[in-house]
């Protein structure tokens, strides 16, 4: 694919799902480039969602269509509230399909120390160690939630069924 032109590329990757699309840009710089255009991810939009949905959804500002798409698909896999999602080994709080905070991954849940919180909050300097540990008991706390939201979404799910 070196020696083809752009153009070329363009309408090959116009035939790619947005799983492939998203694999390839992972290739190499070029790829990666010709892969973000917003026509591509724009036609992707218009044909999962529609017409309607992609005026609709349309990127306002610095927004691209493949940030919107990103978006779409999250809202669609784990819906619209506060959600605790897990990529890998990696975790995300993920609110109305939006990535609003990176909790870490299990690798660093595991390391953080179980140290009391007793002086956040207090008058006195706290070290670092005890921020990361106020950290740690923070992330476990919505860890806790989303574990408890999944349950109830289960729970809810065998009642209809």
């Amino acid at each position: 694919m070196e020696k083809l032109p752009m153009e070329i590329c363009h309408k090959i990757f116009c035939f790619l799902d947005y799983q492939s699309l998203a694999t390839a840009q992972q290739v190499c710089r070029k790829w990666k480039l010709m892969t973000s255009d917003n026509a591509l991810w724009c036609n992707l939009f218009k044909e999962r969602w529609g017409e309607d949905d992609a005026a609709f959804y349309a990127p306002i500002g610095s927004k691209s269509w493949k940030d919107v798409f990103e978006v779409q698909d999250r809202c669609e896999r784990v819906g619209l509230g506060l959600k605790i999602i897990r990529e890998g080994s990696d975790y995300y709080l993920v609110h109305q399909g939006e990535i609003q905070r990176y909790l870490g991954s299990r690798k660093g849940r595991e390391q953080v120390t179980g140290r009391s919180c007793h002086s956040f909050g207090s008058g006195g300097g706290n070290s670092l160690a005890e921020e990361r540990s106020c950290q740690g008991i923070l992330d476990r706390i919505l860890f806790f939630i989303g574990d408890l939201e999944v349950a109830s979404a289960d729970a809810k799910r065998s009642r209809v069924i």
